[in-house]
């Protein structure tokens, strides 16, 4: 899910270079989403394996 994030930043890094604004902002809105989503989804894990026991990273 990372690699979706960093493929839609870099997608909205080259749309704003060449020009296409709607295209940036699209595609840096879905970065920040899935950024946000992979984000919640480590601070989840890391909560659920401290609750079982399992060693931090």
């Amino acid at each position: 899910m990372l690699s979706w994030a960093l493929i839609f930043l870099i997608l909205a890094l080259v749309a704003r270079y060449i020009g296409l604004f709607g295209l940036a902002g699209l595609a840096a809105t879905i970065a920040k989403l899935l950024l946000v989503v992979f984000l919640i989804l480590l601070i989840v894990s890391a909560f659920s394996g401290a609750l079982r026991g399992g060693t931090p990273i």
